[in-house]
Formats: structure tokens, C-alpha cells, sequence
């Protein structure tokens, strides 16, 4: 294995959170404070902060976020200390011992407010025009403490060039706060490190290795730096105008995808709570906007799972039955940013990689085939937009591979904070929308495509149908109401042992591939999920030492944590709590479909008996649903 000096690559500080006992009281771990004269006992190690919100005292923060490390670097949370000379960051300050705090004091309001105009004083730009506008952390301070002018001026004109040079990501560091909120998240959640605080004092700055364009170092697009920063210096590469110039084009026919978590997500750019999933409200509104079709991306997460469970099938059978080497554990291929992460971080295991695309990129793909076919319609004409909770989507969908229906199969990648702006441009109050289903040829999707949304969903949504391919038994006669709990949650990591006591027939639908499966029988299926590459990362490493994950036979990766649901272009802001809700409106929805498993798809059934008549992962199949990945490597030229 390679030394950590050899790899030089961020290490995440989250594996040292001690985590606090759920009973402190029980063990006499609890130590008693005063919050502005007001008694309290609080859990030994809490810090001010965190006993502030227990106790429903409102506390300004800047650097501080839910899913990050401690930093302490804005100050804006300082609180008084009865004893102590200087005011503390509350964030930062455990509590070990009986203290009195004051967080309203004439110092504390005055310190605070000076913080901001020191801020106010370095930030650059219009808040009319960002598109943070109303959602900014900054912007919420500076009105909730009243400030109305510069105290100690305001930059007129930009110290720096924005970066647009990525497809997923755009930086203007003149909006920047230096909260750093963006370096703990590419290096805590994601051991990825393309961003780093440079300089000195007033000359410090977030950049990149060498302060190159973030095209051009190592970035996975996945978007996570966006969703914590407190204001507008991070953003999506946006392509609303070019497609409204679409929609406008009578000329194009604009087809628009629509992914699981958007729907369960965009209620919250509407003012309404987290959990809310509008999925008819949403097919509605696109049609009112002026897309000419609304299809379901949980169609082609079905079709996914039959060409990735096949493949998956393939690999073991070659593994087993014939001795022939084979790439094993079969990793998952829907993240792009887990992709990219891969390509670059371990080049070698590209491989174990499924070659099914995307469920995003084979709708792109089977529009400008399957479809512009059968409606007559000149693949030229078409605009493929996808809906999507992934920054990284927009870099996929640009990747030289994806042009094997002979055009660029998705022609822009969406994000759910984008297309809830343009709801909003064309005047519509999405929760007011009435229902509508999504469009045929494709129609509805399973149950099982739908929870692709959450970290689990793909490795479920396939075990829902590798049972039943197997076994010949029902899904539900082995786990209640066909919900695997043993790979549901939000661990980073989890393995799952599933043993095949019974075989059935082979299914008509890849009997050509398999004679029987006699060769399964008594074996045991392993299966892992994770989530968030700093988790990648560590079940690589067990990997490369031959630990237990080497013996998987099949791997989900996510990029984002919580899986898609939490991705790099959803709603802000984001939290453990939010992505939790956010998975509960999946699985919801899943419960109240009549289909749930993605073989039961007639849809799917379809498509192969009509276009890919040689069967999942046949000729026509891999020329259009399948591909192959780059060896990156880490090299910065």
C-alpha cells in the first residue's frame, strides 16, 4: 500500500468526534451552568453552542455547520464567559466544569456587529443579483443586527476572476467569508482536498493547488462545497438561459427527465417544511413552463437495475462456473462524483466498475433513439434536460463517452435549486399545482427506482429483484412489505450478509445468459453500502489490504452523503435532520405505488421486447446503455 506521505491526500477529522453517551445522567456526566442567569445541566463536553439550543437561546453562527468539524474561525458566536478576559467562541468552548455565560451582553452585541462590518467591509457584489439573494447566511446577519450602513466601507470594485471554468461548480471569491465551511467539507465529508485556505491574514484566500482553475485539479463536481456555504461565492454552473432559448425554439422538441430526490426536495424552495414530495405537482408545472414531455428518470433506475443485476450475474457466473477472472466486487456506477472520485483516487480498481450508465444518461441516450424513432422526430431537434440532485450531473452529461446515440444524449443537467427558480419565473406556486402523471412512452416507474434517491436505494431496489430472479420467491415472503431494513440507514458505512438457501427457474428475461442457477445455492451474497467518499475511501483502503470488503461481491457507492437526496444541488440548507426527512418522503411514496420492484416495470418489459431485443447487457444494450471510465490518476499537469 501506498504511505499517506506517498498519497497526499486529506484525512477527515470526523473519525476523532467523541461521540456523547445518550444517558450522561445515568454516569454523573452532566455538569450544571447558568445561560444569562438562568440554571441548567447539560451533558459533560457540550459546548456553549450546543447547550445555547438545547436551552432555546438563539446564537448566530457563521462557520459552524451540523455536519462538519469544529472550526471557529468567525467569531460571530462569541458569548460572555463570567472569569474570563476575553470573549469566547461558543462553538469552540466545551463545557467541563460550572460556568455562568451571558450571550446578550452590550460587549457581545458589539463584538458581533463589528464582525460583520469587518465582513461587510471585504465582500464584494450586489445582493440583488446573487443568486443567494433571501437565502444568505451573511445577508440574515447583517439585517438581524441591524446593520444599515458600512462602518468600515464596502470593495467597489472585484479583487478577483470568478471561475466558471468547471461544468458543476462556479467560484467567486469576492463573496467569500473565509468560514472555510468549503475546505472542512471537501476534506471532512469527502477526502477529496481541492480547496484549501491560502495566504496569510489579509491575504488569505480559499483557492485551489497552484490557484488553478477547478477544471483543471482534482475535483469530483460533486457540489457538497456549494450546499454549506453560507453565501454566494459558491454556485452550480447554471444553463437556464439556454434552455428557456429552447423552450422559446419552435423548431425543438425539449424533453425534460425528472430524478426521485428533486421531488422530494423542491417543497423547501416553496417555504414549506422538509419531507413534502410533489412529484404530480412537479409534472404540472413543467408541462405550464413549456417542456413538450415529462418523463420519469425512475423509469431508466429500473432498466439500470436489470443491466446492472445481469451484469452483476454475469460477473459471478464467469467467477464460479467457468474460473475466469473477473473483477470483483462489482462497484455501483450511478454517482458521477463517486466516478470521477474513483478515476482519480484509485485508477486501478475502474474495473470493478459497472459499465451500466447512469439512470440519467440512458434515458439521454434511449430519447435520442428509442424515442425520436418512434414519434418521427429528427434527433436534432431534440433537447434532452435532466432534473437532477447532483452538481456533478452537469460534468457527466459533458463526458465525451455519453454520445453513443450518435448526438450528445443529455443536453443539460439541471439542478433541483434551478429548476425551482424557473417555476418561479413563469409565475407558479408549485405547491398549488394540481397532479399530473408523467408521459408515455416511459409512464410511471416502480417503487424501486424511486428510493435510488437515498443512500441504500440502488443496493435495495436490486436485491428486490436479484431475489426474486433467484429464488423464484416473492421479495415480500422474506422481508415484510418487501423492505430490506438490513441495508436501510444513514451509516456511513454497511455490510450485509445474504445467504441463498433456495433457487428457482432462470427468468425468460436472461435465460440466454445463464442455463440454471444450481452454481448459487448455498452460497452467500455480500453486499455493502456507503456513502460520502471520505467513506469511499476507507472501504478502498480495506479493499486494497484484502479486508472483509474485498470479499463483496457487490458495492453501492454514493458520492454525497445521505446519498442523492443529500446531493450538490438540492435545496439549502442541508442537515442530517433535512436528508432524513427528505429519505422519509421517498420511502412514502415508494409504500403507496403498485409497482415495487423494478422487474415488474412493464415499461421495461417493453423496451426489450420492442428495441433492445437482445436482452439486457446484449449488443444494443451495451452500445447504448453501457460505457467506460477514465484512469485519472492524481497528477496536476
Amino acid at each position: 500500500m501506498e504511505t499517506k506521505e506517498i498519497l497526499r491526500a486529506p484525512v477527515s477529522q470526523q473519525s476523532l468526534i467523541i461521540e456523547k453517551p445518550l444517558n450522561p445522567e445515568y454516569i454523573g456526566g452532566t455538569v450544571s451552568i447558568e445561560i444569562n442567569e438562568k440554571k441548567v445541566s447539560v451533558p459533560l463536553g457540550t459546548t456553549i453552542l450546543e447547550a445555547c439550543r438545547m436551552n432555546q437561546v438563539h446564537i448566530p453562527t457563521l462557520c459552524h455547520h451540523e455536519d462538519l468539524c469544529i472550526a471557529g474561525v468567525c467569531r460571530i458566536c462569541v458569548v460572555e464567559v463570567e472569569g474570563m478576559r476575553t470573549l469566547q467562541a461558543s462553538c469552540a468552548f466545551p463545557i467541563t466544569a460550572p460556568i455562568k455565560i451571558k450571550t446578550t451582553s452590550h460587549s457581545v452585541r458589539r463584538a458581533r456587529k463589528h464582525i460583520l462590518d469587518l465582513l461587510l467591509s471585504e465582500h464584494y457584489g450586489e445582493c440583488y443579483s446573487c443568486f443567494r439573494n433571501n437565502n444568505c447566511e451573511l445577508q440574515s446577519l447583517a439585517k438581524e443586527y441591524g446593520v444599515d450602513h458600512y462602518n468600515f466601507g464596502h470593495i467597489e470594485n472585484p479583487t478577483y476572476k470568478v471561475d466558471d471554468s468547471s461544468f458543476s461548480v462556479v467560484r467567486d471569491m469576492n463573496k467569500c467569508v473565509l468560514c472555510k465551511r468549503c475546505v472542512r467539507t471537501c476534506i471532512d465529508l469527502q477526502e477529496v482536498g481541492a480547496l484549501e485556505a491560502i495566504g496569510r491574514s489579509h491575504n488569505t484566500h480559499i483557492g485551489t493547488f497552484w490557484d488553478k482553475p477547478l477544471a483543471e485539479v482534482i475535483c469530483i463536481n460533486c457540489g457538497q462545497c456549494i450546499n454549506r456555504c453560507p453565501t454566494g461565492a459558491l454556485r452550480a454552473n447554471d444553463p437556464r438561459d439556454e434552455i428557456w432559448s429552447a423552450i422559446d425554439d419552435p423548431k425543438k422538441h425539449v424533453v425534460i427527465q425528472t430524478a426521485p430526490s428533486p421531488r422530494a426536495a423542491i417543497c423547501e424552495e416553496f417555504g414549506m417544511e422538509p419531507g413534502n414530495s410533489l412529484t404530480g405537482e412537479m409534472n404540472t408545472a413543467l408541462k405550464r413552463i413549456g417542456f413538450d414531455v415529462v418523463f420519469d428518470t425512475n423509469f431508466t433506475a429500473d432498466l439500470t437495475i436489470i443491466e446492472e443485476g445481469t451484469e452483476l450475474i454475469q460477473r459471478l457466473f464467469k467467477a464460479l462456473v467457468k474460473k475466469e477472472p473477473v473483477a470483483l466486487p462489482q462497484f455501483t456506477s450511478c454517482s458521477p462524483g463517486w466516478v470521477k472520485y474513483l478515476e482519480h483516487f484509485y485508477p486501478e480498481y475502474i474495473d470493478n466498475l459497472s459499465s451500466a450508465k447512469s439512470p440519467q444518461q440512458m434515458f439521454g441516450a434511449l430519447i435520442k433513439t428509442f424515442y425520436a424513432k418512434k414519434k418521427g422526430i429528427d434527433p436534432k431537434d431534440i433537447v434532452s434536460v435532466a432534473v437532477m440532485p447532483c452538481a456533478a450531473k452537469k460534468f457527466e452529461c459533458n463526458r465525451p463517452e455519453m454520445h453513443d446515440s450518435g448526438f450528445k444524449d443529455v443536453d443539460f443537467g439541471l439542478t433541483t435549486r434551478e429548476l425551482a427558480q424557473m417555476i418561479k419565473e413563469a409565475g407558479i406556486y408549485l405547491p398549488e399545482m394540481p397532479k399530473s402523471h408523467f408521459d408515455n412512452p416511459f409512464g410511471d416507474a416502480s417503487g424501486a427506482g424511486l428510493i435510488f434517491g437515498a443512500t441504500r436505494g440502488v443496493m435495495e431496489a436490486a436485491l428486490r429483484t436479484v431475489i426474486e430472479f433467484v429464488t423464484g420467491n416473492k421479495v415480500e415472503n422474506i422481508f415484510a412489505n418487501a423492505d430490506i431494513t438490513p441495508v436501510r440507514g444513514f451509516d456511513g458505512i454497511k455490510y450485509a450478509e445474504l445467504p441463498i438457501i433456495e433457487t428457482g427457474p432462470v427468468p425468460e428475461l436472461i435465460k440466454h445468459l445463464v442455463p440454471d442457477w444450481n452454481w448459487l445455492k448455498g452460497a452467500t451474497l455480500k453486499v455493502a453500502v456507503v456513502h460520502g467518499t471520505a467513506n469511499a475511501k476507507k472501504v478502498m483502503e480495506d479493499i486494497k489490504a484484502g479486508g472483509k470488503f474485498s470479499e463483496c461481491h457487490f458495492i453501492e457507492f454514493m458520492a454525497c452523503p445521505g446519498g442523492c437526496l443529500g446531493g450538490g444541488g438540492q435545496p439549502i440548507p442541508t442537515t442530517p435532520e433535512i436528508r432524513k426527512l427528505r429519505a422519509k418522503a421517498i420511502y412514502n411514496e415508494d409504500k403507496s405505488l403498485p409497482v415495487r420492484k423494478s422487474h415488474e416495470n412493464r415499461h421495461v418489459a417493453e423496451i426489450y421486447d420492442e428495441f433492445l431485443t437482445d436482452g439486457p447487457c446484449g449488443h444494443l444494450s451495451h452500445k447504448l446503455l453501457h460505457t467506460h471510465y477514465v484512469r485519472r490518476g492524481k497528477y496536476i499537469a
